[in-house]
């Protein structure tokens, strides 16, 4: 996987919580936590969630990132030092020990760009999860096109950073339809000196069919297809995300 600098560079890395914040999927992993003595939070990002997990008195919660300006969030954030934070690649890493539930949001699993990627990381999923532990990650649903309204004229925003003041945000996105991998470009000017910072990322959007295929072959079984995290409801073809409730086969 390629480096992407919206996650790699600190100063980028740093609008991450501003320009997202607090989300359904984080809420409902965290009601979804309740009762687990040990949590995986992979591909952890800046640590929100872990470091909210890990202030339940007793519980084990380790974030996994390959990115380091990520976990350097996370490691100074408060709460942060109740988690164990392991830089890693989720295709690959292995903690020697297995988790009551492993979580893996906001869209998280779509950086995986091929089959053998997002097998690579299902594997990872399974190899951690404890006898009776449970699993749930998110990606969003290719029919609905979602990238569509990722340009410059819908996606422009006005943000607030900490440290920077007012910045003017927008994406840009192209879409290869032979490959289904959407490349889209995150810029942030900020008002106080012109400057632009600016990163292109890409990720997958893979079909139903195909998650459903390579989470059996990883060993993994589903209970329930989700298709919003505010209600959890079950999914329909109109749903957003395909967010896939399970546990080991």
């Amino acid at each position: 996987m390629a480096t992407d600098r919206l996650y790699d560079d600190p100063d980028l890395a740093s609008f991450y919580d501003v320009d997202n914040g607090w989300s359904s999927d984080r809420e409902y992993c965290r009601s979804l936590a309740e009762g687990c003595a040990s949590v995986l939070d992979l591909g952890c990002g800046t640590g929100w969630l872990a470091a909210e997990l890990a202030g339940e008195p007793g519980r084990t919660v380790f974030g996994v990132d390959p990115a380091e300006a990520m976990l350097d969030i996370a490691r100074g954030r408060p709460g942060g030092d109740r988690v164990t934070w392991v830089r890693g690649d989720g295709r690959s890493v292995r903690l020697g020990r297995r988790f009551d539930l492993i979580v893996l949001t906001g869209h998280a699993f779509q950086v995986f760009l091929t089959p053998k990627d997002q097998l690579a990381a299902l594997q990872t999923i399974a190899a951690h999860l404890a006898p009776e532990g449970r699993f749930i990650f998110d990606s969003r649903n290719p029919a609905l096109q979602e990238w569509r309204e990722w340009t410059p004229a819908e996606s422009g925003r006005r943000i607030e950073h900490p440290r920077f003041g007012p910045v003017d945000a927008w994406n840009d996105v192209e879409h290869d339809p032979a490959t289904g991998i959407v490349t889209y470009g995150t810029f942030y000017r900020i008002i106080a000196d012109g400057r632009t910072l600016s990163s292109r990322s890409r990720i997958a959007f893979p079909p139903r069919d195909q998650l459903e295929r390579l989470i059996a072959e990883a060993g993994l079984a589903v209970d329930a297809w989700l298709g919003d995290w505010t209600t959890g409801a079950p999914w329909t073809p109109l749903s957003r995300d395909f967010i896939p409730l399970g546990r080991l086969g």
